[in-house]
């Protein structure tokens, strides 16, 4: 069983630190985004590029990926959906999902909109620090040393 890497690469500030770490662990990384992706020759990485839709790059992601895959990305929902394929996944900042979190993440998405809706809340993200890209980094090499050691024959 390989492991995979995908990307939900619309607005991800953490594209080159993906790169690094795959490259160092010998892993496919998938980029899926909207648009706007650089293409690249290396043969480890892959650009798919879906339709507008709202959840096209999230339904392309959680129908290609597999237990025991990396998937990076900011977005609740889509971070729900992956932790029950059983992959393992991970925010921009640092910050995994695990079948113990999920269920808070998705309820602290749903108070904010909610606060958004109602005028409550201005609904401003706090700004990505070198900190988040330092922590993403470490955290995505110890996701995929777990992912790569499960994966391996036994």
């Amino acid at each position: 069983m390989t492991v995979s890497i995908y990307v939900d690469a619309d607005a991800c500030p953490v594209k080159d630190e993906v790169i690094k770490v795959a490259e160092r662990h010998g892993v496919v990384v998938t980029f899926v985004s909207n648009g706007g992706l650089r293409p690249s020759r290396d043969p480890m990485i892959r650009n798919v590029v879906v339709s507008k839709g709202a959840d096209a790059a999230d339904d392309w992601i959680v129908e290609n990926a597999a237990a025991n895959d990396v998937i990076v990305t900011a977005d609740i929902p889509l971070a729900a959906r992956a932790v029950a394929l059983n992959a393992h996944v991970l925010g921009p900042t640092g910050r995994p999902f695990t079948p113990e979190t999920i269920g808070m993440a998705v309820a602290m998405r749903d108070l904010k909109q909610h606060l958004r809706e109602t005028g409550e809340s201005k609904g401003y993200n706090a700004g990505f620090t070198p900190q988040d890209r330092s922590r993403f980094l470490g955290e995505l090499d110890r996701i995929l040393r777990r992912a790569l050691k499960s994966a391996a024959p036994s």
